[in-house]
């Protein structure tokens, strides 16, 4: 049976389609592996267990490695297919979330590198509530960022991006624990610096965290919301839901 230009065009499209799942796909397992990877980086300094943290760190290249390698395939996705409009914000917006999850990797070595020192140290110094309620904090944000874009839900992706506030308020009342601490006990600054490192860490990964609901709206909605606009087009967002 001869095959007609429509049938090929819609193998073509189909094709393309599955290519665009791919990228996304890809790009959600690697998110998958980081998240892990900030569970194990968060219990080794609440356990303080530098096996697990050496670990963490070892696992950084491989997340390199997967961040080239949907760079590349989103590249030939746009040099084969040449997408527009909602298909080319699609890979544009596969692009920039692998980006950002890079640098959560990054931020997750750095609190393994600190739970490294920390257990080194001896006894964990003040901070380990603020630590661990910080980290549970972020913990969820960055679960529900991808799971914002997996379900391309640009009203939830406002809210949770909206959520990045009360990690900064977190962060705060946190850094300002940590001068209390080290005022009362000199000795126990160069520690308490270690736990602050850790906690600027995770203030960063919300930060990415956010930008990924960012990406979720432009990809769904065609909305540039950084640089201060998100709470400014919120309203729009969800009555255009």
């Amino acid at each position: 049976m001869k095959s007609s230009a429509k049938n090929h065009g819609h193998h073509i499209s189909q094709q393309f389609n599955e290519e665009l799942e791919d990228a996304k796909n890809h790009m959600l397992e690697m998110g998958g592996i980081i998240e892990k990877r900030l569970t194990d980086a968060i219990a080794s300094i609440l356990d303080t267990d530098s096996g697990v943290a050496s670990r963490v760190i070892e696992e950084d290249d491989a997340i390199d490695s997967m961040e080239v390698m949907i760079d590349e395939e989103c590249n030939l996705i746009i040099a084969r297919r040449q997408p527009a409009a909602s298909d080319l914000r699609m890979v544009l917006g596969i692009i920039k979330a692998v980006r950002d999850l890079e640098r959560i990797g990054d931020e997750t070595s750095k609190i393994a590198w600190m739970s490294i020192k920390l257990s080194e140290e001896g006894d964990f110094p003040g901070g380990f509530v603020e630590f661990r309620r910080l980290s549970e904090r972020v913990s969820k944000m960055v679960n529900m960022a991808l799971d914002c874009f997996a379900r391309y839900d640009a009203e939830a992706a406002v809210e949770v991006a909206q959520y990045d506030a009360t990690i900064d308020m977190e962060y705060d009342s946190a850094m300002r624990a940590m001068i209390t601490y080290m005022m009362e006990d000199p000795r126990s600054i160069t520690r308490i610096l270690n736990v602050l490192w850790a906690l600027r860490a995770l203030e960063r990964i919300g930060d990415h965290a956010k930008n990924i609901c960012e990406h979720v709206i432009y990809v769904v909605k065609g909305m540039d919301v950084r640089h201060g606009k998100l709470d400014s087009m919120a309203e729009k967002i969800k009555t255009d839901e």
